[in-house]
């Protein structure tokens, strides 16, 4: 470990080979197919408004005014779905594919409507899959054939795609793709990691938690809710940050000098040397890691 500290900064390192392959994200084995047959405009996923006022008579395409889900943008056509793509401009964009007869599609909303609620940097998408020939149209060009079904873009590019998820990895999932206001340090190239390090330099710096992942890696989005959480209840006495590893060449790089071939891995680095690492998603072992790396003896 010590030899690995004192030469990482000088050396220059080799091209280091393609970590995509690395960790495959885990998919589920319960899915919904969208019906490819003509339906009525199908009933809409929001719940029940509470008072009788909303739930008067409306037209067919009328929807009754809910404060819970106002952040939730219904798209009905190809056209309005481009649009709202384009001016979320390079903020996240969550889209979840749905259909009307899908129970999956029901559960998991509410946990989408929240996340609107607490992620006001991301904006969320509801597609029905099942409401119209227009949608229908949509989700074959996005190829959407089963749901619920989430889909994560920004500056327009589709980044990341899940099916049949649970509320849990929604969450991690909106986190990893979409926090840019926690207190989790974002670095994006190898001059980012020196300048952190040396911010935390000397006897009053503090521990630098780095957590080295990749773009689409399942324990990596599993862990990172539990890397946020750390950020704000340690935050006098640790550094969180975060690298992918595969965002860019420099990053991969960094990951060639620093031995790491799993992923996620954590590296703890105090006044200018890395003194440990955790490998792997387990949340006690990463508190209890980083305890430890603080001084404090774990029982």
């Amino acid at each position: 470990m010590a030899s690995i500290a004192t030469t990482f900064f000088s050396r220059t390192p080799s091209s280091l080979p393609s970590f995509s392959k690395t960790i495959s994200c885990p998919t589920s084995s319960t899915f919904l197919f969208l019906s490819t047959k003509k339906r009525s405009p199908p009933p809409s996923l929001r719940p029940p408004p509470p008072s009788p006022r909303a739930t008067a008579a409306t037209s067919g395409t009328q929807k009754p005014s809910v404060e819970s889900d106002e952040r939730i943008q219904q798209v009905h056509t190809v056209a309005e779905f481009d649009a709202a793509l384009r001016s979320a401009k390079n903020k996240l964009v969550v889209v979840e594919y749905a259909a009307s007869h899908s129970p999956n599609s029901r559960r998991i909303y509410p946990c989408m409507v929240e996340l609107s609620r607490t992620c006001g940097d991301v904006d969320f998408l509801l597609v029905m899959g099942d409401e119209s020939d227009e949608t229908r149209r949509l989700c074959q060009r996005e190829g959407v054939d089963k749901v619920p079904h989430f889909t994560f873009y920004k500056c327009m590019e589709k980044i990341h795609e899940e099916e049949a998820i649970g509320p849990d990895q929604l969450v991690g999932d909106v986190l990893y793709y979409g926090d840019n206001h926690s207190g989790v340090v974002q670095l994006h190239r190898r001059e980012d990691v020196e300048a952190l390090i040396d911010e935390h330099r000397g006897i009053e710096g503090k521990l630098v938690v780095l957590d080295v992942g990749l773009k689409h890696c399942g324990p990596c989005v599993k862990v990172y809710p539990t890397v946020v959480k750390l950020s704000r209840s340690m935050a006098d006495a640790v550094v969180f940050a975060r690298m992918n590893g595969d965002e860019n060449d420099s990053c991969m790089k960094f990951l060639k000098d620093m031995d790491v071939v799993e992923v996620p891995t954590f590296l703890f680095i105090k006044n200018g040397k890395i003194c440990g690492r955790y490998v792997g998603s387990g949340k006690g072992e990463l508190v209890g890691e980083i305890l430890r790396y603080q001084g404090v003896r774990v029982t």
